[in-house]
């Protein structure tokens, strides 16, 4: 058995994120760094990860595609004791109300536990967040619900849509003025809206633009040389197969995406991929060499357009 991706991590108090592995009761994370070159191929067949640190039974197959490594039994299992899923109402930890900007016009509202800090936001690919208000669960998911339906934005962003955006974003004073804007306009509604149970915290604008490497044209590597920013991003990943190798330096990260310049841009196929890490988890890993560049099916992103290819 070969290491098994785990996912992308951003650990609180952490300079970048952790690449998480596992091969059988073994596990390690690998910190990432911009600039570096970073290569897998995938091997055999994808199974299912199993749930809450047991593994799945019968090892189950999984689509190529699907953001999510679980069987359908495995699945349920994960989401019977799961926050998201509402089955545990009774949980007596502090939650953070938040706001959190993913591109131009792209907000959505969402709580996470306090212990985890700004963890969860890192993990969504958030560009700019600000806390809201914090409070017992029930209080935080009354607000929440409050909250999308007042200010008329979601609890829920698709992947592709922040990726698409990514390469196009406004500067810092308009992403975190938009923050500010909505913030204005949730706490407006404390009179009508927000449970007493629930404390008021004060904006303040926190942006992971640099902490993602998406706010810089071009990195400089140790051979002078300069790569392709982390924002223009030509082409997504839209799953791995059997021998299949994706390799590239790596130039960004944000949510569970890591953008990889492939150095082929002159090729006019190549260009900055995005691989979504949760398509990685399942699969058997294996090292590869720097400038094998991408075999797998992938989809180009940004401005709307979808159509399959190989690189």
């Amino acid at each position: 058995m070969d290491w098994q991706c785990t996912g992308l991590r951003w650990p609180e108090g952490s300079d970048g994120p952790v690449l998480g592995w596992r091969k059988g009761p073994q596990v390690r994370g690998s910190a990432l760094a911009y600039g570096t070159e970073l290569g897998f191929r995938a091997s055999g067949r994808r199974t299912c990860i199993g749930a809450r640190g047991n593994a799945c039974p019968v090892a189950a197959p999984v689509p190529e595609r699907s953001a999510g490594a679980r069987c359908a039994e495995c699945g349920r299992l994960d989401r019977a004791h799961s926050v998201a899923a509402d089955t545990i109402p009774d949980d007596p930890r502090t939650y953070r109300v938040y706001l959190a900007w993913f591109g131009a016009g792209m907000v959505k509202v969402g709580i996470t536990a306090e212990e985890r800090g700004a963890a969860r936001l890192r993990e969504q690919g958030a560009v700019v967040f600000s806390w809201l208000g914090r409070g017992p669960l029930m209080a935080a998911r009354r607000a929440e619900e409050v909250l999308r339906t007042a200010l008329g934005v979601p609890d829920r962003i698709p992947y592709a849509r922040k990726r698409a955006v990514r390469g196009e974003l406004p500067g810092p004073a308009e992403r975190a003025g938009e923050v500010a804007e909505l913030y204005g306009r949730a706490v407006a509604l404390d009179a009508g809206g927000r449970p007493e149970a629930l404390e008021r915290l004060p904006f303040e604008a926190v942006d992971h633009a640099g902490l993602f490497g998406i706010d810089r044209p071009a990195v400089t590597v140790d051979d002078g040389e300069a790569a392709a920013g982390g924002g223009g991003v030509v082409r997504a990943v839209t799953g791995l197969v059997d021998g299949g190798v994706v390799a590239g330096r790596l130039v960004a990260a944000a949510g569970p995406d890591l953008h990889l310049d492939t150095g082929r841009a002159d090729t006019g196929a190549g260009g900055v991929v995005v691989v979504d890490t949760r398509l990685m988890t399942g699969w058997d890993l294996t090292a590869a060499g720097a400038g094998t560049g991408v075999s797998v099916p992938t989809v180009v992103v940004g401005g709307g357009a979808s159509q399959g290819g190989l690189f």
